[in-house]
């Protein structure tokens, strides 16, 4: 059986977590964190992950942070964010600069969301 590409999604409601997952659990091996720095943690142990989603507003480490440090591990590895907030200026300035490809809200549309991971994997 084929692998499934392996994709990382941090966020800090259990209940987005577990609907990420089993929406996507058929075209992705889907890893979960409910912190950023879980989701480091993550990174490091599972460096064939290919794409990072990650909310935006978390304790401790927001959404942006999480992705600065990301980069710093691997600066070519495509990062999104997910998130119930409308845009600001700290979203656009990361759009600007490539640090997310894309800023998704929430809910998720499954589609867009499928295509945007299909676009970058």
């Amino acid at each position: 059986m084929e692998k499934l590409p392996k994709i990382i999604y941090v966020d800090d409601e259990e209940i987005n977590l577990t609907l990420f997952q089993l929406t996507f659990r058929k075209y992705f091996e889907v890893c979960i964190a409910n912190s950023g720095q879980e989701g480091l943690e993550l990174l490091e142990i599972n460096p064939d992950i290919c794409f990072v989603i990650s909310d935006m507003k978390m304790p401790g480490m927001d959404g942006l942070e999480f992705i600065q440090k990301v980069k710093t591990l691997n600066n070519q590895l495509p990062c999104i964010i997910l998130s119930g907030y409308d845009r600001n200026d700290r979203i656009e300035s990361a759009l600007q600069s490539q640090l997310i490809k894309e800023y998704v809200m929430k809910p998720f549309n499954k589609n867009e969301l499928h295509q945007i991971l299909d676009k970058y994997i």
